[in-house]
């Protein structure tokens, strides 16, 4: 009244509910099942999750999951996953969607992958096996002019012709 003014609160403007945490996607995209860095297994795995291998394994592994094998991993087995990412050692055939060697990943073994990436330094002794749907380009021979000779004596214009000296013994 007298020269005062009220004070307004501030005007809080409504805050949307806080989001739910977002996990993956899939299921698969996770990491279920490990082996640490300490463990030896022999045998199967067959997961539907994501696999992790830091130790020792000698088997067959079988995820529709992804694969991550471990820089100090040694695998002696026949892969078959999504997405398979090598750091360390495997002896074995793999077959996957994509397989990714890092720089310290080994691989010796036959691929057969939809996509494949190695990294400098990365070691692959085997065969890979694409299958995609991809018709190589069909290359034909070049078509001569029609009424052109097909050993012209002297260059026609425009062409890169040999300069160097012709030798006395090529000339017998």
């Amino acid at each position: 009244m007298f020269g005062r003014e009220e004070k307004k609160a501030p005007e809080r403007k409504p805050q949307p509910p806080p989001a739910a945490p977002v996990g993956p996607a899939t299921p698969s995209a996770r990491i279920e099942t490990v082996i640490g860095p300490n463990a030896h297994f022999r045998g199967d795995i067959v997961s539907e999750g994501g696999i992790r291998i830091d130790g020792i394994f000698e088997g067959t592994i079988e995820t529709t999951g992804n694969l991550v094998i471990g820089e100090s991993a040694k695998v002696i087995a026949e892969i078959r996953a999504n997405n398979i990412s090598i750091s360390g050692a495997v002896k074995g055939n793999i077959y996957g969607n994509r397989v990714e060697v890092l720089e310290t990943g080994r691989v010796w073994g036959d691929l057969t992958v939809n996509s494949l990436l190695l990294n400098e330094g990365a070691y692959l002794r085997g065969q890979t096996m694409m299958h995609a749907d991809i018709e190589p380009p069909l290359i034909e021979p070049p078509k001569s002019r029609p009424g052109a000779p097909s050993a012209p004596s002297t260059p026609a214009a425009g062409t890169i012709v040999d300069v160097e000296p012709a030798r006395p013994e090529d000339e017998i």
